[in-house]
């Protein structure tokens, strides 16, 4: 299957995209792709440094020619998402991603496909390792744990590049030109409940809520997508005024920068309410999937008998964490009165793990006015101290300020219009938090844009890249490297 892969046009990207894809690479454990990173700049015998935090940066000198154009930063992300179907068998930590062909779209079997920001990383090493390309002096920045708190973005120290000019390859349309992106922070409460003795005469079910579309918590925010936690929130909150059902586990979700696809709980109902009960959750599918028809025409609500659980949770606390949930607010707060339809602040209510007394729900939420930001991360706070818990901020990160005057946003939208028929790019800013703005603090004159080919279903195991997408991204990245302005 990658063998087809590696076929494709342009070679030598594919190729280094097929290589990159083959070493697991999960945010926070990426030494294996550190190491590969840095072995393949030791092994073109250029310049290669892996800084204190683990960011990889590689110099390459300028083509015969381009000596006087200003240098420039080619950034990307080593790390990727990892996401697989409940049903995938795959193991992230030793395997590399099962990649195909299909049609005019890269795909993985059952899995995250690492496109984002595998593409932006094999576009470089393509530039890195060629001969015959022209280009100015470059260097190459590939950061760390992007995903999961920008930690290698907030590591870089100022000094180690000498760029006037960044390139970040990691925007997921190929008729925009990012200039600006949200920031964000972590809310996350925590707690410990009483357990009590799971009540005589009761039927137990295991309930799974699965098969939505997920997706990027930033850039698929506004599209109105199911939250596996909020729904399974709402229906274990009306089952309980209901059917008196108990709770003894809540387990759904996973990466705070993916829109939870599933959510599991394990519930009893008292025997009487058993059939009515039964019931009720065949019609709450077709109510949820009635719902959500247009965007997670998957989803599928199933309740299946099951052993009865030693221990519950006490009634007080079963009442208090429901209602939490319910008030913790999902999707967009407040859009852009500046930037038509953008979105400016938002949350994704991205984990909710309670089991055997203890809990911790993980919020990601985003915005690109960082007092904007910190009001709803505080209107989150309240909810959840109200129903007891410890809530904690942290990964702070700043958004990027657009500078649509600089001169790399001019020539690279004139240069879209000449070779795309007079097309007009979308400048535009994203909702999704790009390295570009923490990058910044150290390198505030460094003028920086973003872009990318067409990527898909990011964050979720639907991702894929667009072939002919990357062909047209390719060919206008080549073309932006020999328009650098000269230096001075």
């Amino acid at each position: 299957m990658s063998q087809d892969v590696r076929n494709l046009e342009p070679k030598a990207m594919w190729n280094h995209f097929a290589d990159l894809n083959a070493v697991p690479r999960p945010s926070k454990k990426e030494e294996r792709v550190i190491a590969f990173a840095k072995a393949f700049g030791e092994g073109l015998g250029l310049p290669t440094h892996v800084d204190a935090v683990g960011n990889v940066i590689i110099k390459k000198p300028a083509t015969p020619g381009m000596e006087n154009r200003k240098t420039i930063v080619m950034q990307s992300h080593l790390d990727m998402v990892h996401q697989k179907n409940a049903d995938t068998n795959f193991d992230f930590d030793t395997e590399g991603i099962k990649m195909y062909v299909d049609g005019d779209w890269v795909r993985a079997k059952g899995t995250t496909l690492g496109a984002d920001n595998g593409i932006g990383v094999a576009s470089i090493m393509a530039l890195l390792s060629s001969t015959d390309i022209p280009h100015p002096a470059l260097e190459a920045l590939f950061t760390i744990d992007e995903e999961t708190g920008m930690t290698g973005a907030q590591g870089l120290v100022g000094g180690l590049l000498d760029a006037e000019i960044m390139l970040n390859l990691d925007t997921e349309d190929d008729d925009e030109l990012t200039i600006g992106c949200a920031g964000g922070i972590d809310v996350t409460a925590t707690g410990s409940y009483n357990l009590e003795a799971t009540p005589g005469g009761m039927k137990s079910y295991e309930i799974a809520l699965r098969g939505l579309s997920g997706g990027h918590s930033g850039m698929d925010i506004h599209k109105g997508l199911g939250n596996a936690n909020k729904l399974m929130n709402r229906l274990l909150s009306e089952a309980s005024e209901k059917f008196e059902v108990r709770i003894s586990a809540i387990d759904g979700g996973g990466l705070r920068n993916a829109i939870p696809r599933e959510s599991f709980s394990s519930v009893s109902v008292p025997e009487q309410h058993a059939s009515a009960f039964e019931s009720w959750i065949n019609e709450q599918e077709s109510v949820f999937k009635s719902e959500h028809s247009t965007t997670d025409p998957n989803m599928e609500l199933t309740a299946t008998s099951a052993s009865d659980p030693a221990h519950v949770m006490g009634s007080d606390f079963q009442s208090s964490i429901l209602r939490a949930i319910y008030a913790c607010p999902v999707g967009i707060y407040r859009m852009s009165p500046d930037i038509p339809d953008l979105v400016q602040t938002s949350n994704n209510l991205a984990r909710v793990e309670i089991k055997d007394g203890a809990y911790s729900i993980q919020c990601l939420t985003r915005s690109a006015v960082d007092s904007e930001k910190l009001d709803e991360a505080n209107a989150i706070k309240s909810a959840f101290e109200l129903a007891g818990a410890s809530v904690s901020f942290s990964g702070s990160y700043p958004g990027w300020t657009p500078r649509p005057g600089a001169d790399i946003v001019r020539i690279m939208e004139d240069l879209y219009k000449e070779m795309f028929n007079g097309e007009q790019p979308h400048v535009m800013a994203c909702h999704a938090g790009l390295e570009c703005g923490i990058l910044g603090t150290n390198y505030p004159d460094m003028e920086m844009i973003s872009f990318g080919p067409n990527i898909r279903g990011a964050h979720s195991p639907d991702e894929c890249v667009q072939i002919s997408s990357v062909h047209k991204y390719w060919k206008f990245l080549l073309e932006t490297l020999e328009r650098i302005p000269e230096k001075g």
